[in-house]
C-alpha cells in the first residue's frame, strides 16, 4: 500500500518556465491543449503562466483555470500585490486555484537586481503571502535563487512565510547551480533549522545548467521535499527545468531505494513528449533518457542478442511503460545474427538456416555502406539472392495525359513473361490513373500502403526515386523506381513490387 507521506506531487511548469525559453512560446489554443494533455497525464499542479506579464498571458491562463477541472492550476505572481490580484482574476474560476508567489533571497540578488535589505525582502514576502491568503489557502512561496541564500536567512525567511499561511515552500536552483549532494543537504538543514516546516510542502525547482537538474531535484526528495518543479522535454530557461519524465520514471524505477511515488500515468508521458514537440516544432535530441528517439533503440549486436532473450538484460523499463509501442531493433553494421534472424521472422520470411546465413553476409556488407538497414533494403537482399527470379512484368511505355482540363488517362505498355500487352485507363490523378492502367494489365489487386517520392538532387531536373509498398497477405512488400520523370519513377516502382510479389508467392507455392 503506497504511503501518503512518500507521495511526491508533480508541479509542471511547461507553460510558464518552459514557455519562457526562446522558440517555445504557444498561443492560447496550443496551451490549452497542451494543459489538457497535462491533465490526463495526471499532473497535479500545472503552473499555467504568469497573469501579469501580458493581457495574452492572461487570457490562457484563465482560458485553462476554466476548463482543467482535476488538476491544479497555478498563476506565478511576484511578490507585489498587483500581480497577486491579477494572479488571482486570471484563475479564481478554477476547480482548484493556486497563487505561486516569489522573490529573490540571495544576497547577489538583493543587492544588485532588488536593491532592497534583507529585512524588507522579509516584510515583502510575508505581506505577499498574507494577501494571497485572502483569496485562497493554496498559496506557494519560492525564495529565489535559494541555493545562493545564507542559510539562516533562508531557514528564518521558510518560517517566517509558513506562519503567514503559505501552504508550499519552493527551494529553487534558479541557476543550476548546486550539487546534487549540496542541495540534498541544504533541503535537510531546513527540516532540521526550521520551526514549522511540517505545516507545509517544500518543493523543490532545479535548473540543468550543469547537467545535473534531475539529480539535484531527487537528492531533494530524499531528503524530505514532497513537490517536485519540472517540465516535459526539460525545456525552461536557458539548459532547462528538470526532466518530468525523467523525474517521474526514476521514481517509478527505483522505488527500491528511493520509496517516493507519483500519481503520474506513465503510459501518457511519450505522447505528451510527442505533443510538445508538435506544438513548438522543436525536437528532442535522439539520445534524450525516457522520450527519445534511441531511448528503447538498440542497435548493439550483444543488446540485440540479450533483449532477444530476456528484454531486462538491457532494458531497466519497458517502453509500453511510457507509452512508446515497442523496442525498436535498429539495424547496422553492429546488429549480430541473431538480431537479423529475428527481425525476418517479424517481417514475415521464414528462412531456413543457410538462408540466413547468406541474408546476414549481405546485409554486413551493406552495412558497411549504409549508416542504417531499413525493410525495403533487406526485401531487396531476400529478393536478389534467395528468391531471385527473371522478372515477370517489365515496363516499355508510358504516356499520362492530365491537367485541370483534362481526365488523367495514362497508356501504359508492359512485357509479361515476354508477351507485350497494352491498355489505357483512368484515375483521379496521373498516379491512380498509372497505377490503375498497370493492375488492370496485370490483374493485381493488392491494397496500396505507402507512396513516397523523393529527389536525389537539387533542382527541377533533379532524378525522383519512389518508393511503393503493396500489402501481399500479412506481409509488406516494397519497390523501388528512380527516373527524371516522376511518373516513369511511379510505374516502375509499382512493377518493381509486383515483381518482387511473384518471387515471394513461388516460394510461399513450393512450401
Amino acid at each position: 500500500m503506497k504511503s501518503k507521506k512518500n507521495r511526491v506531487f508533480i508541479f509542471d511548469t511547461t507553460l510558464r518556465d518552459g514557455e519562457q525559453a526562446p522558440g517555445f512560446s504557444m498561443n492560447t489554443d496550443e496551451k490549452l491543449r497542451f494543459a489538457k494533455q497535462l491533465e490526463k497525464l495526471g499532473v497535479d499542479i500545472i503552473e499555467a503562466g504568469f497573469p501579469v506579464a501580458s493581457e495574452g498571458d492572461f487570457a490562457a491562463v484563465q482560458r485553462i483555470a476554466g476548463e482543467i477541472k482535476k488538476s491544479q492550476v497555478a498563476a506565478r505572481a511576484r511578490t507585489r500585490l498587483r500581480d497577486i490580484d491579477r494572479a488571482w482574476d486570471a484563475i479564481k474560476d478554477a476547480a482548484f486555484p493556486r497563487i505561486h508567489t516569489f522573490i529573490s533571497t540571495s544576497d547577489i540578488h538583493i543587492k544588485h537586481m532588488l536593491k532592497m535589505t534583507k529585512s524588507q525582502v522579509l516584510k515583502e514576502s510575508c505581506n505577499a503571502v498574507r494577501h494571497a491568503c485572502g483569496f485562497t489557502g493554496n498559496v506557494e512561496f519560492s525564495a529565489q535563487d535559494a541555493t545562493r541564500t545564507d542559510r539562516k536567512y533562508l531557514c528564518e525567511i521558510v518560517e517566517a512565510v509558513i506562519d503567514a499561511g503559505a501552504t508550499t515552500v519552493n527551494i529553487p536552483d534558479t541557476v543550476g547551480y548546486a550539487m546534487p549532494d549540496e542541495f540534498g543537504e541544504l533541503i535537510a538543514y531546513l527540516f532540521d533549522n526550521v520551526g514549522n516546516i511540517k505545516k507545509a510542502i517544500i518543493s523543490v525547482h532545479s535548473h540543468d545548467d550543469l547537467g545535473v537538474a534531475v539529480a539535484t531535484s531527487i537528492s531533494g526528495l530524499k531528503a524530505g521535499a514532497r513537490q517536485v518543479e519540472c517540465t516535459i522535454n526539460g525545456i525552461g530557461e536557458r539548459a532547462g527545468n528538470a526532466s518530468l519524465e525523467e523525474v517521474v520514471m526514476a521514481l517509478e524505477t527505483r522505488k527500491d531505494i528511493l520509496g517516493l511515488h507519483t500519481n503520474i500515468r506513465t503510459k501518457h508521458i511519450y505522447h505528451s513528449s510527442r505533443l510538445l514537440t508538435d506544438i513548438t516544432g522543436v525536437q528532442v535530441q535522439p539520445n534524450k533518457a525516457i522520450v527519445g528517439a534511441n531511448a528503447f533503440a538498440h542497435e548493439a549486436g550483444i543488446h540485440q542478442d540479450g533483449l532477444i532473450k530476456e528484454r531486462m538484460t538491457y532494458e531497466i523499463m519497458t517502453p509500453e511503460t511510457v507509452g512508446v509501442s515497442d523496442t525498436n531493433i535498429i539495424l547496422g553494421k553492429h546488429s549480430g545474427r541473431h538480431a537479423i534472424r529475428e527481425h525476418l521472422k517479424k517481417m514475415g520470411f521464414d528462412l531456413a538456416r543457410e538462408e540466413v546465413d547468406t541474408v546476414f553476409k549481405r546485409f554486413k556488407e551493406l552495412a558497411d555502406i549504409k549508416k542504417e538497414i531499413f525493410d525495403e533494403d533487406i526485401e531487396a537482399i531476400i529478393a536478389e539472392d534467395i528468391f531471385r527470379k527473371p522478372d515477370k512484368y517489365k515496363l516499355l511505355y508510358l504516356s499520362v495525359v492530365s491537367g485541370n482540363a483534362a481526365i488523367p488517362t495514362a497508356t501504359v505498355q508492359m512485357e509479361i513473361n515476354g508477351e507485350v500487352a497494352q491498355e489505357a485507363y483512368f484515375g483521379v490523378g496521373p498516379i491512380d490513373a498509372t497505377f490503375a492502367t498497370i493492375k488492370k494489365i496485370t490483374g493485381a489487386e493488392y491494397t496500396l500502403v505507402k507512396y513516397l517520392v523523393h529527389a536525389i538532387t537539387e533542382g527541377t531536373d533533379a532524378q525522383g526515386v519512389v518508393t511503393v509498398q503493396l500489402r501481399y497477405g500479412e506481409r509488406i512488400v516494397s519497390g523501388r523506381g528512380s527516373d527524371s520523370d516522376v511518373l516513369v519513377a511511379s510505374a516502375k516502382a509499382y512493377i518493381n513490387a509486383l515483381n518482387r510479389i511473384e518471387s515471394f508467392q513461388t516460394r510461399d507455392d513450393t512450401k
